[in-house]
């Protein structure tokens, strides 16, 4: 009886809340409405999304075990069951969970979910999802699939132990209908736990988890509120999301390039990844154990000079004794910075321009909130143990030596140089040769301050900058600017100094100002 009767209070609390939201947040004015009227606008008030203020887990879980739509399995690997144990905390868990299982045991899981070479990995978390998704709908459905929105939550984890661990991270997802008898959605994500203590590391588990259940049951027709509030009730320096997939018919108009955007964009994440495919790839995994080459650039639009850069430091990159006969991937790089151009917000359809024409390049592209190229080195060097080397352009050496930018390190441009070339990272150099009659810029052409002039000259003597002279010179002449200027123009000219692929994409679907006569 006490149970029965603290869920019904908890319902009541939680509609008196929502009333008194929207009548806040609507400013509902009853003067000159007959009853009847006020009766239907208040209803479909209460029935309209209001924006939430941030919601405090506790009442994220009891919503959920309230709400007699959603049923269904959660399976738990390491770290303990954090994120089950809100639900079961909060009370009301009987109309939620239908089974509760963590499998521990390495034969055990599987036993269960199959046979997986790693088991902190995304094959074994949609291993999990399916199967524990499966079998609700095997067993439940014939009974309740009429009334119930079925779904499989699961995550698979490794926490700091007491023997203590180089990474703690892990996969988590949730499998759902968002209606009954409807086909699954699902939603997938890499985490990285930042807290130094385990019990600190369960905590935040726990909490992430009950996120990714309330932004699935509630918000996933906005998707990216669902990201911003996978952040509630915790901060970037506890957890960090480097990788989120939407897949199925709920987010079957989602963009997963937007998706990984937005993880860099509110800072959950200092980079994400996607592929030619336009696939979301999660960085660590595919730079694990490669030698990686990255340029930097803002490709509006992808230009034959671009990819001339890029060859002839692969070219050369290639020939390093400790890089050859090595796997090496190929990375280009679009910084928040680039992206905004001293703006508030990114504007979409010119990303994703330039996300198509790259990878209609094949290429691979990283986006990074690692403006200064220590940073970038930090980032990549702490995923793999190969070597790395960054193409950019003469321009860009001049940066590099603009001391505005290292003012917050105690060590200056010193300790940027000792940050950016500790693991024998090389810089490779396309020159510069803005018209035919100028002359042609090179590192040996580079001038600098005299002070700064003295240390340039020792980093080029011990290797760290390295002259590209295999290039194309019939490329040296073309810019991105003058390409978008005679995109705007109409000057048909423009497609001679882009591939056939990037002309094609950016003529069929309009990117970068085109327009067609």
């Amino acid at each position: 009886m006490s149970y029965r009767l603290s869920c019904v209070v908890a319902i009541i609390l939680a509609v008196t809340r929502h009333i008194n939201r929207v009548i806040f947040q609507r400013r509902i004015v009853w003067n000159g409405n007959s009853r009847l009227s006020r009766a239907k606008h208040f209803i479909n008030l209460l029935s309209s999304p209001v924006k939430e203020e941030t919601i405090d887990t506790h009442s994220k879980a009891l919503r959920i075990n309230i709400d007699p739509r959603w049923y269904g399995t959660f399976a738990e690997i390491g770290a303990g069951q954090e994120v089950v144990r809100w639900f079961f905390r909060v009370g009301g868990a009987a109309g939620t969970v239908a089974k509760s299982i963590s499998a521990y045991d390495m034969k055990v899981s599987d036993a269960i979910y199959g046979h997986g070479d790693r088991y902190v990995s995304r094959n074994r978390l949609q291993a999990m999802l399916d199967y524990e998704f499966n079998l609700d709908i095997q067993r439940l459905a014939a009974e309740r699939g009429d009334n119930t929105s079925f779904f499989a939550f699961a995550d698979t984890v490794v926490a700091r132990s007491y023997r203590g661990t180089s990474e703690c991270h892990g996969w988590m997802g949730i499998k759902f209908q968002s209606r009954a008898n409807d086909e699954p959605s699902q939603v997938v994500m890499h985490i990285r736990m930042l807290d130094e203590e385990a019990s600190g590391q369960q905590e935040a588990l726990g909490i992430v988890g009950v996120n990714l259940c309330y932004g699935a049951f509630f918000l996933s027709h906005v998707p990216e509120e669902l990201i911003e509030s996978l952040l509630d009730n915790l901060t970037t320096r506890r957890l960090e999301i480097d990788m989120l997939e939407f897949s199925g018919i709920e987010f079957r108009n989602v963009d997963n390039r937007i998706m990984a955007l937005k993880l860099v964009q509110i800072g959950l994440s200092g980079a994400a990844m996607f592929g030619p495919n336009r696939e979301v790839l999660q960085p660590s995994d595919v730079l694990h154990n490669k030698a990686v080459l990255v340029e930097r650039g803002s490709f509006r639009p992808v230009t034959y000079v671009n990819l001339d850069m890029f060859q002839c430091a692969l070219t050369k990159f290639k020939k390093e004794p400790a890089v050859e006969n090595k796997p090496i991937l190929g990375l280009m790089e679009l910084t928040m910075r680039n992206l905004l151009a001293g703006g508030k917000d990114v504007d979409r359809r010119d990303f994703l321009g330039r996300a198509e024409v790259l990878g209609a390049c094949g290429m691979t592209v990283l986006i990074s909130d690692y403006f200064e190229y220590y940073r970038l080195a930090a980032y990549l060097a702490w995923r793999t143990r190969e070597r790395i080397g960054i193409v950019m352009g003469v321009p860009s050496v001049y940066e590099l030596f603009d001391q505005k930018y290292y003012t917050e390190l105690p060590g200056g441009i010193l300790e940027n140089f000792g940050r950016l070339f500790k693991n024998d990272l090389k810089v490779y150099v396309y020159p510069l040769q803005r018209s035919p009659s100028d002359e042609l810029q090179t590192i040996g052409s580079v001038n600098l301050k005299s002070d700064l002039q003295l240390l340039y000259d020792y980093l080029c003597r011990r290797g760290s900058f390295v002259q590209l002279d295999n290039y194309n010179p019939e490329y040296l002449s073309i810019f991105s600017r003058d390409v978008l200027k005679r995109i705007a123009s109409g000057d048909e000219s423009w497609d001679e100094m882009v591939p056939p692929q990037v002309a094609d994409i950016i003529r069929h679907r309009g990117f970068f100002g085109y327009k067609r006569h």
